[in-house]
């Protein structure tokens, strides 16, 4: 299956939707919990810095300055690494222990909290990021008590890098499972599509697969075969009423015909009606043609004459329909010539191949004006037998080219002329049979009309 094709298909669009709402759910599933992680470590701090603060100020209150500054310095000295921060600084800021050199040169912010950057000689001299909480002791003593940000500020990137990762990863996923999905789809719908065209293309005996799922599709494909086997049954009784009425009538025509010649034959040359019997039996003649022709269209179509299939010189066969209808050209003075460039050969019956050519001659040449021009061509496309008749008639519109090979359908230009609708109804049967294409298309001015063989045929 073609990328573009999946890209273009509903299914791998609605795909991407989903992907979409999927994402969007996911980013705010991890949005909230950044915001819960991140927040209550905040909150953590902050609680702990108030309960340091509150601590102090209680040691300060009982043993006075010298305690105060006794428990800092252990504090500070027990744990060297701690991330805490400490400052005691006298009325004028000036610091009297702590772990920082200076009063930061920040304005405190509304919620009475501190944000500065302090330089840790303990890390080789890098600044970082403190946060803390100011507090005025009695006597205009300054205690400024704090954490180092830096723990937090790498657990917020950690965080961030996962939250990011585990998106990534997320739309990845869905991404991957939208295109396994919509290749899933795309195969079975492609199997109802291709079963499709082949039942247009004529082979009502073509059925859509089922998977055993008892799905959708599955369901889908039981409804399609079985108003396939509905049609199907339809058209054959059709045909079979249409087949058994040729049949049962070809008889009594056939009957009919032998007495008007036995009366023909009797009637002297001047009986007034003779002429009538002439038109009766020319009229006997195009019913028993119809009739034979519908017959041999049954035949072709139930498939009961692959069994006469052998090798068939095309190029032969051109040249034998070319000398049958050579005169009939010349009668009409429309010109006939045949153009051979190649002589392929095709597995195949020739009398029905031989009867198809000269249908779609006897066309050519039936609507080829007076001083027209006939053209009978055999060449090779790819390897493949490409037969072709071109005239310069009046041509079949467009709308009309797969309607003519429905049986007894003919144009309104047509009607004037003798026939029974049924020539074109034959060559497409024959070229059915033979795996073969029938094609009609402009000749500007006249029709072509080409069958191309199957290359395997």
């Amino acid at each position: 299956m073609k990328t573009t094709e999946l890209l273009a298909s509903s299914s791998f669009r609605l795909s991407l939707v989903y992907m979409v709402l999927f994402a969007g759910s996911v980013l705010l599933l991890l949005g909230f919990i950044y915001w819960a992680t991140v927040g209550f470590m905040a909150r953590q701090t902050d609680a702990t810095i108030e309960a340091e603060i509150t601590g102090l100020a209680e040691q300060y209150r009982e043993g006075g300055l010298g305690s105060l500054i006794n428990i800092l310095q252990d504090r500070i000295e027990r744990d060297p690494d701690s991330s805490s921060v400490y400052l005691l600084a006298s009325p004028s800021f000036k610091p009297l222990a702590g772990n920082i050199d200076s009063w930061p040169d920040v304005k405190t912010g509304s919620d009475g909290w501190l944000t500065f950057a302090f330089k840790d000689t303990r890390a080789g001299g890098r600044v970082f990021q403190a946060r803390a909480r100011p507090f005025v002791l009695t006597g205009g003593l300054h205690l400024l008590v704090g954490r180092d940000t830096r723990e937090l500020s790498e657990t917020q990137d950690l965080i961030i890098r996962a939250l990011v990762w585990g998106m990534v990863l997320t739309l990845a996923l869905a991404l991957a499972g939208s295109i396994v999905m919509s290749r899933s789809m795309l195969k079975r719908i492609e199997r109802i599509n291709l079963a499709s065209r082949e039942i247009m293309a004529g082979d009502l005996r073509r059925r859509v697969e089922t998977m055993g799922t008892n799905d959708e599709f599955d369901q889908l494909a039981v409804n399609l075969n079985a108003m396939l086997d509905e049609i199907e049954r339809l058209m054959a009784g059709i045909r079979h009423v249409t087949d058994s009425i040729a049949h049962d009538l070809r008889t009594p025509l056939t009957r009919l015909r032998t007495r008007l010649e036995q009366l023909y034959a009797d009637l002297d040359p001047g009986n007034p009606t003779i002429s009538n019997v002439e038109q009766s039996i020319a009229d006997a003649d195009q019913l028993l043609t119809t009739f034979g022709a519908l017959l041999r269209i049954a035949r072709i179509e139930a498939g009961g004459v692959r069994a006469n299939f052998e090798t068939v010189d095309l190029a032969a066969l051109v040249r034998d329909a070319a000398e049958l209808y050579d005169v009939v050209a010349e009668q009409k003075q429309v010109e006939l010539d045949i153009k051979l460039e190649a002589e392929p050969q095709v597995q195949g019956d020739r009398d029905l191949l031989f009867q198809a050519v000269i249908n779609l001659l006897d066309n050519a040449i039936k609507y080829s004006p007076e001083t027209g021009h006939v053209l009978l061509q055999l060449a090779e496309r790819d390897s493949t037998p490409v037969l072709s008749i071109s005239d310069q008639g009046p041509g079949i519109p467009v709308a009309e080219r797969d309607r003519v090979l429905e049986r007894f359908y003919r144009l309104d230009q047509s009607r004037s002329e003798h026939g029974s609708g049924l020539g074109l109804s034959l060559v497409a049967a024959v070229a059915d049979m033979h795996n073969a294409r029938l094609e009609l298309r402009d000749n500007h001015p006249g029709l072509i009309a080409e069958l191309q063989f199957n290359s395997s045929n």
